[in-house]
């Protein structure tokens, strides 16, 4: 005998005209009217005659809230209008072709006004209370590879230095609260150095511009061991801490004539497995304002029978820095810009960064923007609204902005009806009311 349970007895039929799909959005599109972001698109983003140019915000804010729906291609953004998703969301939803076309009609210049809505935005939630104000400050400085396939993508032609082929953007990310801060597209053989020092100088203004008024901090790994980042750093008062290239054998020796009782050991895996020691040095001696600084070194005993253990007695991580402070304490901070990785990750796979879909450079570039509005409005709504510090966004996802819910109206007052035993409404609804609490901006 089949049983009463079986699925194939369960009709189905697409005739909810009631229901809202990912109505729990209403979160995230909540805090961007009140931060203003659809007139701020309005105002800054002038496509002048391009076939996309109407609507810029509507059209705009369909691709943000697509992405935090979960939609990594233009297509997915039809789910949206179709789910009725925005009788929650507080503008017109555009369909796919049609903001398609709209990122189409992008050139870089256009990019670069969506730079200026970015920029206007952070200061607004930071206004809000997202931001460090007079806090110490780190800015966490980076590139990714967004891999790519075929020889259609302007830009992403050719191979990097990876040996992948794909675009390599630049992100600058905030430390501790994954707010991207500036982001930039570069063709996949850029170097990672390449346009790195103009690209700081303009976060650095971004960050303080919005409010930053503490000490400021900018951390980076070796693809950033440059005299013009450096020099960077130095003019606009902002401490650096960088991770060292060896060139030749100068540093190296530097380093391997330490006298042995200056290494301090570092709490490890393996007991003993790790020090730290450090010296003055002067990087880029041969520039004109070459300056000595500190140089902090971790020595790391490789693994017993690994292939590194064969060629070397230790493994050695350094980096320069002009901070003051303990020894311990700045070499464990630096080990925390990894965590930068955490915002790359949740871009990608949170987000849709791991796919640009257009075969147009300056439309990938609008692409990538899109992606950092939808990110930092998914970390903003958790800070601001759940009162919680990072939280990712598939996280979010799951738990509020998936939810399903069922729209009624009575006394010329509409209702939004959610699960009645979804294990998160009581944090919804506070998230709620503190988002609209924040008054609001046009």
């Amino acid at each position: 005998m089949r049983s009463s349970h079986n699925l194939d007895r369960l009709g189905v039929a697409f005739d909810g005209a009631q229901l809202v799909a990912d109505a729990g959005l209403l979160l995230p599109a909540t805090l961007a009217q009140h931060l203003g972001l659809r007139e701020l698109v309005g105002e800054s983003l002038d496509l002048g005659a391009a076939p996309g140019r109407a609507n810029v915000g509507d059209k705009l804010l369909t691709l943000v809230a697509s992405a935090l729906a979960g939609g990594d291609c233009i297509d997915d953004a039809a789910a949206l209008r179709a789910g009725g998703a925005d009788r929650v969301l507080g503008f017109t939803v555009k369909a796919a072709s049609t903001v398609g076309t709209f990122l189409r009609s992008f050139r870089w210049g256009h990019v670069r006004q969506l730079d200026r809505v970015s920029r206007a935005l952070l200061s607004r939630a930071w206004a809000a209370g997202a931001g460090p104000g007079s806090a110490p400050f780190t800015i966490d400085l980076d590139s990714t590879i967004c891999e790519t396939y075929g020889l259609a993508k302007e830009g992403a032609v050719h191979h990097g230095y990876t040996h992948v082929r794909g675009y390599h953007p630049l992100l600058a990310v905030a430390a501790g609260s994954g707010d991207v801060l500036a982001a930039r597209l570069r063709e996949g053989r850029a170097a990672t150095v390449r346009g790195s020092a103009h690209f700081l100088r303009e976060t650095i203004g971004r960050v303080r511009g919005a409010g930053a008024t503490g000490e400021l901090t900018m951390r980076a790994d070796s693809g950033f061991y440059a005299h013009d980042v450096v020099a960077v750093c130095r003019k606009m008062g902002v401490r650096f801490s960088i991770t060292a290239r060896f060139h030749g054998r100068r540093l190296r020796s530097l380093i391997e004539a330490m006298p042995e009782h200056a290494w301090t050991p570092i709490p490890y895996p393996i007991e003993g497995g790790a020090d730290v020691a450090e010296i003055t040095y002067t990087p880029f001696a041969a520039e004109s304002d070459a300056t000595p600084v500190r140089l902090i070194v971790r020595r790391v005993r490789p693994k017993e029978g690994s292939q590194l253990a064969l060629l070397t007695l230790y493994d050695y991580h350094p980096f320069i820095t002009d901070r003051i402070g303990d020894l311990l304490s700045l070499e464990a901070d630096h080990r925390r810009h990894a965590e930068v990785e955490n915002a790359i990750r949740d871009l990608k796979y949170g987000m849709g960064l791991n796919h640009l879909p257009s075969g147009r450079f300056a439309a990938n570039g609008a692409w990538l923007a899109v992606q950092v509005l939808a990110h930092n409005l998914a970390r903003w709504t958790a800070r601001l609204g759940l009162g919680v510090g990072i939280v990712t966004t598939k996280t979010l996802r799951r738990r509020f902005f998936a939810l399903v819910g069922r729209l009624t109206r009575s006394a010329r007052r509409q209702t939004l009806h959610l699960p009645p035993d979804w294990p998160w409404a009581a944090e919804f609804l506070s998230a709620l009311a503190r988002l609209r609490a924040i008054p609001l901006l046009a």
